[in-house]
């Protein structure tokens, strides 16, 4: 468990542990409403696909605040707008959407009810999602540590930790098992250009649980897959479509195919609310494109000259055939994961 919370609610304030300023300074950015929240998606205060999903839950709870004294049809129509806004702050991650969605619900079902006991409703709601975001990373990590061997050596991508969701994690929570475990672990983690997660942020949280680690370069991978120095790969998602397609960070199809070509596991991980039931393959995930500024600097460090075009994809997209398995609360989905996906659905935890 980290000893910083990624998110936090106080009262009518979300407080959110800014990553942006990982690892020099350990800042909070507070966020009073719902566009306060949807900035702070966007701007990646926060990120990783199940810590949106719980924020934007929250941003939803501070709309309801904000348009609490609203007649009901003034109120539902405002609050559509804030979700849709909220929805709009990263359009990849399907946590965000569902979590929104999710809450949209808990409106519908005690429509025309006390107005300030449907508001102490959606906050209940938000922190159950945050909550049981907790327990599911847990149930993951511990359904993941099956397929750690001793000694490994595992690579990861981007940040998929404590940072990335309320706590434990989803890759980076399976490794944390790994090492709770005595595994004699190892990670290699990528840098992860260009918002360099990976630097900031994965290797913060490894060396704050003192998980024996070693940073590379992302064009590093390669080297050390071909050498037979990489054991298991482990990357988390924002997005899996009903057929196993997975949208990930930047830089992950790229590990995905290097581990087909050298005979390496390639694992996903992720929960249940990743998957989109209703985009049949990855093709049909919106990639958002983000600034230029983050190719052409590392922080206020100009590293491009002006005039220079940039292609700045978020994500990229990872098809099944490359996937060893998908690590979920339910257990790991195996090929073909258009049945294991389906069997998962509407399946409650025990």
């Amino acid at each position: 468990m980290m000893k910083y919370e990624t998110i936090r609610l106080d009262g009518e304030t979300l407080i959110l542990l800014d990553q942006r300023k990982l690892p020099e300074k350990i800042e909070f950015f507070e966020a009073e409403d719902y566009q306060e929240v949807a900035f702070a998606i966007s701007d990646m205060v926060v990120r990783g696909a199940p810590a949106i999903g719980a924020t934007g839950a929250y941003g939803v709870y501070l709309a309801a605040l904000e348009y609490d004294d609203l007649s009901e049809n003034e109120f539902l129509n405002q609050m559509k707008e804030a979700i849709e806004y909220l929805n709009k702050a990263r359009p990849t991650a399907v946590n965000l959407s569902w979590a929104t969605k999710r809450m949209f619900n808990i409106i519908k079902k005690n429509s025309g009810q006390n107005r300030k006991a449907l508001i102490r409703l959606l906050e209940q709601e938000a922190n159950n999602i945050a909550r049981e975001d907790v327990e599911i990373n847990k149930t993951m990590a511990k359904h993941g540590n099956k397929i750690v061997p001793m000694s490994a050596n595992i690579l990861t991508h981007c940040n998929t930790g404590a940072l990335a969701t309320v706590d434990y994690g989803t890759a980076l929570g399976v490794i944390r098992e790994a090492h709770r475990n005595n595994k004699n672990i190892h990670v290699y983690a990528d840098e992860t250009r260009p918002r360099l997660q990976g630097a900031r942020l994965t290797a913060f949280e490894l060396v704050e649980e003192n998980i024996p680690a070693t940073l590379i370069a992302d064009s590093v991978a390669a080297t050390l897959i071909r050498d037979g120095r990489i054991d298991l790969i482990l990357v988390g998602a924002d997005r899996i479509a009903a057929n196993g397609d997975t949208a990930n960070k930047i830089g992950t199809y790229m590990l995905s195919e290097l581990a087909r070509v050298h005979s390496v596991p390639f694992y996903v991980v992720a929960p249940r609310s990743t998957v989109d039931y209703n985009l049949d393959h990855g093709d049909l995930i919106e990639i958002e494109e983000r600034s230029s500024d983050e190719v052409k600097k590392i922080g206020s460090e100009v590293i491009a000259p002006d005039g220079i075009r940039v292609y700045n994809p978020a994500f990229d997209i990872t098809p099944a055939e490359n996937i060893t398995g998908i690590i979920t609360e339910y257990g790991i989905v195996k090929p073909p994961f258009v049945s294991g996906l389906r069997d998962i659905k509407d399946r409650r935890r025990s």
